[in-house]
């Protein structure tokens, strides 16, 4: 049987109105009994007796069992999180800055005092990929774990690529319907995504990786050069996040923007969707498909997380108990498309090999190996001449499995 679950709500935006409007058309052993929100003179769809603005009326009531989380301020969630937990409260969150800084403490809060804390909507929205990656494929090697994780980045980059839009007047429009911040610099320099990917990699491979030593680079610096290339390719761009198992000692993460054809996946995943390729070495390569941000498809992620914890479901983060030993690298070689205006930076960059060189005019760029180790250390170089990467395995004729490999040294 299910027990009943008294809820206490952080945060009534977007994705909290979200999460109200799904619960009215359900019947369910659940009750909202409190929201704590910021704003105690905001116009509200419900009766005030509903809010507050005080956090302990959630987390000192004896009647609330659950907390339900969904602000915008991480280290605000944090406490919030760490106290339900530490005292009896089970937890939902949607907050992936929040979780993915903070996962070995989180997940030792659940040890300790036998709560749960539960997060699918923090990781591509309606995409159930965190349960699947825990359950599913619980006992599954998983080659790699890649995709569309921002909605933003890529709705940005759908309307450069399909309907010819420049940079600055699609995130415009980016921002003007919601999907992108007024500070876009999480999402199109790829951080909401390795936040992301920090969080899945968890649940795919056991190993918790701090968000900083995780290399991240976006789209900001995409011209109209690097679709136009794209498109006489008959490729696009996408902003991709992987999780990659070299070997039984090594994983590597990075994002990146990437070229990838018409046969992939996400080819056509286009706007604000989302999608996630899991390679199995038994299952083989599987997709998931959905909305990535919004009330209503992360507010069903989060409804079904408070579901779950009807049953007592907890996460067993059961990959980190099995594999001992697995350690991250950025030591690891890629192929890359490097759009640059300074020479000296391509000597900075070191490449092992050069497929290709163009030059004409004020368009320069390679096409080479390189070890991920060197963009790293050249990244604000790389910042600072507004060069664009992008993983370009497509153009050197080989593919992720074959190219993305650990150097033999010892990391």
């Amino acid at each position: 049987m299910s027990k009943k679950l008294n809820i206490g709500l952080f945060g009534f935006g977007v994705v909290g109105q979200g999460l109200y409007d799904i619960i009215k058309t359900k019947h369910l052993n659940l009750e909202i009994v409190k929201i704590a929100i910021k704003d105690a003179h905001k116009q509200r769809s419900l009766p005030s007796h509903l809010f507050t603005t005080e956090r302990d009326d959630l987390l000192n009531n004896p009647e609330i069992n659950t907390i339900v989380e969904l602000i915008n301020d991480t280290e605000a969630a944090f406490e919030i999180v760490s106290r339900a937990l530490s005292t009896g409260k089970n937890v939902v969150s949607a907050s992936k800055k929040m979780i993915a800084l903070h996962l070995d403490e989180l997940i030792e809060l659940q040890h300790k005092y036998g709560t749960s804390l539960l997060y699918e909507g923090s990781v591509c929205g309606s995409i159930p990929i965190i349960r699947n990656l825990e359950e599913y494929y619980d006992n599954e090697l998983l080659h790699s774990v890649s995709g569309i994780f921002n909605g933003s980045s890529n709705y940005i980059l759908s309307k450069g690529f399909n309907e010819g839009l420049d940079y600055d007047s699609a995130l415009k429009q980016a921002q003007d319907l919601g999907f992108a911040e007024t500070d876009p610099t999480s999402d199109v320099g790829g951080f909401d995504a390795k936040y992301k990917l920090v969080i899945a990699a968890a649940h795919a491979y056991g190993v918790v990786v701090k968000p900083d030593d995780v290399f991240n680079l976006g789209i900001q610096n995409l011209s109209a050069n690097d679709l136009q290339y794209a498109r006489e390719k008959n490729l696009k761009i996408k902003l991709v996040p992987v999780a990659k198992e070299l070997d039984d000692k090594h994983v590597a993460l990075f994002v990146l923007p990437k070229f990838v054809n018409e046969k992939e996946f996400l080819y056509n995943v286009e706007y604000e969707y989302n999608g996630v390729i899991v390679q199995a070495a038994f299952a083989d390569q599987q997709f998931f498909f959905g909305k990535g941000a919004g009330g209503h498809p992360t507010g069903s992620a989060v409804l079904s997380d408070i579901a779950a914890l009807r049953y007592g479901y907890q996460y067993e983060y059961k990959k980190a108990k099995e594999r001992k030993g697995l350690n991250f690298t950025n030591n690891i070689e890629l192929n890359i498309y490097f759009r640059y205006q300074d020479e000296s930076l391509v000597e900075a960059l070191d490449f092992i090999h050069i497929h290709e060189r163009y030059l004409s005019g004020s368009y320069k760029y390679v096409i080479g190996k390189i070890n991920l180790q060197s963009l790293v250390a050249n990244q604000q170089l790389i910042a600072d001449n507004q060069a664009f990467v992008a993983f370009a395995d497509q153009l050197a004729g080989v593919n992720l499995a074959a190219e993305v490999k650990e150097i033999a040294e010892a990391v």
